[in-house]
Parts: structure tokens; sequence; C-alpha cells
């Protein structure tokens, strides 16, 4: 996960409906996220040569409230997968943004008595080049404090997609929270301009706020929900 401070101008348009943005500690964050699923099943079902293959996506951080209290979630900007037919089905049903480019990923880590050691790298070919994530760590793992920038990065459970009529779809994402390692070292690899849009090059043209790598788990990704589109928000 490479963490970047930009400004919040950029990611009004990306906004849906029903849902602000959010912060931590008064800092709008955008993330490249690099991971891979792994025994994907649809509806419980698994999907024949669908079922593991990597990812890399852009992604910000919202807000909505409800009867039930603050939802907290994450829309995609763009998401990278190896397989058309994936890219296909999440744009006709659920007008999410993904693009399909051959990938592929590399993790190499030991462990050093209580300490991690290594790199992981995720890469995608397009402009007739490889392109890439990567980060190197060498810390030990640790459960992140609920109010730190580590649990704002990975603890948002809920996902809005903007529709095609303005609605928004609301779902949940279920997972026990994750153990992080700090990195030590970060990279992004790609033309920024090219693949998010020029508004991003200034801000993921450096180097990332912050940097860290996750234990990950298995993951349930609910039924969306249509909201209204006077829903509330915060």
């Amino acid at each position: 996960m490479l963490n970047y401070e930009v400004d919040p101008t950029i990611l009004t348009k990306f906004v849906p409906s029903g849902t602000a943005l959010d912060t931590w500690n008064d800092k709008t964050f955008v993330s490249i996220v690099g991971f891979r699923f792994v025994s994907t099943q649809l509806l419980g079902l698994p999907i024949p040569l669908h079922s593991n293959f990597e990812e890399v996506n852009l992604r910000f951080y919202v807000r909505r409230v409800t009867p039930d209290g603050v939802r907290r979630g994450v829309v995609f900007i763009k998401e990278i997968v190896p397989r058309r037919a994936i890219a296909w089905v999440a744009r006709r049903v659920y007008n999410e943004r993904y693009v399909a480019f051959p990938m592929r990923h590399h993790v190499s880590l030991t462990r050093q008595g209580l300490s991690t050691e290594g790199q992981v790298r995720y890469e995608w070919r397009s402009s007739q080049r490889w392109n890439g994530l990567a980060v190197q760590v060498s810390s030990a793992p640790y459960f992140p404090d609920e109010d730190s920038e580590e649990a704002f990065i990975t603890e948002h459970y809920w996902g809005y997609v903007s529709q095609r009529d303005g609605a928004t779809l609301e779902y949940q994402v279920e997972h026990p929270r994750w153990n992080v390692w700090r990195a030590s070292q970060a990279e992004l690899d790609c033309n920024v301009a090219a693949l998010y849009g020029p508004e991003f090059a200034d801000f993921l043209g450096g180097a990332p706020a912050s940097a860290f790598i996750a234990d990950g788990s298995s993951v349930t990704v609910r039924r969306g929900v249509r909201l209204d589109q006077g829903s509330n928000t915060i």
C-alpha cells in the first residue's frame, strides 16, 4: 500500500452521491494497492481460470452517515486486473473502472527473528513496458492503533460506486483487522498522467507519504445495495 496526500479538489468528481471525502488528521489520501485474489468464489462457487489473480488499484476514502452510525468506505478510481472477462463484468455490472493488462507479482520475504525482510512487487504491462509498484521491508509486524494512519488506510469496511444514472451502489466488505509492516523503501514506476489522469501526476510523482504491507486474510464482499440520491452525508 503506497499512500499519497493529495489536494481534495482533484477527487471531487469521483465522490459518489450520498458520500463525502474522509480524512485522517485533516489530510486527504489516495492509495495505490497491490494484492492477490486467492481461491476467489462468486456466490459461493469457484470460477474456473479466474480464482487466483493479481490486482492493482488506485483508491480514496469516503464516509456516509446512517441511522446506525458512520460508515467509512473506499472508492476506486481505477483497478487493473490480468483477465479481460473480470474487467468486462466489473464495468458492465457494477460500473467499476476496471482495465485489463498482463500482470505479474513477486514476493520475497524471510523471517529474521521477530523481523521480516524482503520485497513485495506488483507489475502490469502497458505502453510496451512493465510498470509496477514495490516496497522493501525490514521490520517486525504490528497491530496498528485504531486512530493510526495504518488503521485509517486498512479499515474502511464499505465500498461505494457511482452508477450511470447518478445513484450510488453501497456494499459491505468483511475481514478481520490486519497486521502491518512499515516499508523502508517504496517505488512507483508508471506513467501516472496516462494511467490515472494528469491531475494526479504531481501528487503521485514523488515519494509516498507512507508505505506498508498488510498480512491480508479471507475477505467477504456482500451484495451491493442502491442508495437513494438523497442519502445523508457528513
